[in-house]
């Protein structure tokens, strides 16, 4: 449909031109976007890119009927990779597929692109929307983003100088972000919930707002942080859970003790396991359980970074340390 893909750039360009920053040289429609690096306070750049999805998180915006957040959880899969490795997102990408072109349904989609843009402080610098009749099911689509970073080399945030007695510090999540939701999809349908209905254990919430509630960003933050404090290792508690993510900072000898019970687990989880009948150690290698991103640092500042979080209107807590790896033991120990 040529009318609506015409009717749906024009829709978008105000709304996508108001997250480009000083650095954008390039007007939305154009084969490729350009992008100047300021590189002022750089002495080594180095270019860190990410791609990801926001995976079957789409089926509930789907049925729900709602899509003006599932763009935010776009970037946030994107842009908190590449914070990771201490890197400021410099643009980001999208690509939007679908059977038939729904303008009011893709302008909402892109709006949440824009605003994971604005909370993440890069320019939304093109992107891709593919009519493809045939090839998705009617009123679905398909969703991926691809952000690119930038950090000075002698900046890069790698994990290496972790070590013994280090603190490891949790930021909370917003929900279950963009994870373990084929689980918590099969839970949802046998339990008989409506979208509108109360959720479990918070009840000013509906289903859907729960269940929807974008991916947090953490980019303002922790950069924040970066500019003047030694931050040695940082991980976003993606697919994998806790299991799966903490190890990829971690020298080898040294292993990470989290005390479970040290922050506050939102409701949204505690009804996950009873409905899906699964033990904590479970829960942790499917889902985030409360936290999205965490921070080691040396002991001696931790305090003074929970502090300066709460500043900035993070929920931040002291959440382990790291020790000694034992011989043939885990190396991420999660203490009940």
């Amino acid at each position: 449909d040529v009318e609506a893909a015409g009717g749906f750039l024009s829709r978008i360009k105000q709304m996508v031109a108001g997250t480009f920053t000083k650095g954008v040289v390039t007007d939305t429609g154009g084969c490729g976007g350009l992008c100047k690096l300021e590189l002022n306070n750089v002495e080594r750049p180095v270019l860190v890119s990410g791609t990801d999805g926001v995976g079957t998180k789409l089926k509930l915006a789907f049925q729900f009927n709602r899509h003006d957040t599932i763009g935010i959880d776009l970037v946030a899969m994107s842009v908190n990779d590449v914070l990771v490795q201490g890197a400021k997102p410099l643009f980001f990408l999208d690509y939007f597929a679908t059977g038939r072109l729904e303008t009011d349904k893709a302008v909402s989609v892109l709006a949440g692109i824009t605003e994971g843009c604005k909370q993440a402080g890069c320019a939304l610098l093109g992107g891709e929307t593919a009519e493809m009749p045939g090839f998705y099911a009617d009123g679905e689509y398909d969703l991926s983003g691809f952000c690119v970073g930038i950090v000075d080399d002698k900046r890069i945030v790698d994990g290496s100088t972790i070590t013994i007695g280090d603190r490891i510090l949790g930021l909370a999540s917003s929900g279950l972000h963009s994870n373990g939701y084929s689980l918590a999809r099969k839970v949802l349908a046998e339990s008989g919930l409506k979208p509108s209905d109360p959720f479990p254990g918070e009840e000013s919430r509906s289903v859907a707002e729960v269940l929807l509630c974008p991916t947090r960003i953490y980019v303002q933050p922790v950069l924040n942080l970066l500019r003047d404090l030694t931050i040695k290792g940082m991980v976003h508690i993606t697919g994998g859970g806790f299991y799966d993510n903490v190890n990829r900072i971690l020298p080898k000898g040294v292993a990470a003790q989290i005390r479970f019970g040290s922050w506050h687990v939102p409701p949204v989880f505690d009804w996950l396991k009873e409905q899906g009948k699964l033990t904590w150690p479970e829960m942790l290698q499917i889902f985030n359980c409360g936290i999205g991103y965490m921070l080691v640092v040396a002991p001696e500042i931790a305090d003074d970074v929970v502090q300066r979080l709460k500043a900035l209107h993070e929920y931040a807590r002291v959440i382990g340390r790291i020790g000694i790896r034992k011989e043939d033991a885990e190396q991420v120990e999660v203490l009940f």
